[in-house]
């Protein structure tokens, strides 16, 4: 009986169904998946379920879109073996800016797959692009660029170290728009200072 209670007051003080699924996504990716180059794409399935939908239960609700996100990026972090990497230089990950684009929703008990790549960095950060796409029809149903925060130590060596990275690509123009975006942004914040 006491652990019925103490269950249900980790369930309502905490989100233990996320962190379950964080811990579920990274180790499954880890034992059943191949490893990964840091510039492959990387793919995690779902299903919308009655958790997922908004008040109407038609279709996945917004918030959702953006923790199924997390999923996503700490499945690409598990299969390429950066952010062991980035842990090695003593530095961590955090997300610094994003954004999602909502082209269709995704329909109650509709499965769907998201696709992660690496579509850029610089000496801070890098910049991932996250797509949902629907296995009924193969329609992207959202994508998501994702400003991931390198703390503590340099993005550029880090990707050195990956043959594959050897050159950075050029900057996607969606992309600089975006950043040129947030850092009007930003100069606006600091001037209401």
């Amino acid at each position: 009986m006491s652990f019925l209670v103490f269950a249900l007051i980790l369930y309502i003080i905490w989100d233990v169904n996320y962190f379950i699924r964080c811990v579920f996504t990274v180790f499954a990716g880890r034992l059943f998946q191949r490893k990964r180059k840091v510039t492959d794409t990387t793919t995690i399935y779902g299903l919308c379920t009655s958790q997922d939908v908004d008040i109407f239960i038609r279709h996945m609700n917004n918030a959702r879109y953006v923790r199924e996100l997390d999923f996503a990026r700490f499945h690409f972090y598990a299969l390429t073996g950066l952010y062991e990497r980035v842990k090695e230089r003593r530095g961590g990950a955090v997300q610094g800016a994003s954004s999602v684009r909502y082209r269709r929703t995704i329909p109650i008990f509709h499965p769907y797959k998201i696709q992660t790549k690496l579509i850029w960095w610089d000496e801070k950060a890098i910049y991932l692009e996250q797509q949902f796409v629907t296995l009924s029809d193969g329609f992207v149903r959202a994508v998501a660029l994702s400003k991931q925060c390198i703390t503590n130590c340099n993005v550029l060596e880090i990707l050195k170290t990956y043959p594959e990275a050897g050159k950075r690509p050029e900057m996607p123009a969606e992309l600089k728009l975006w950043l040129d975006a947030i850092e009007l942004s930003s100069q606006k914040l600091r001037k209401d200072k």
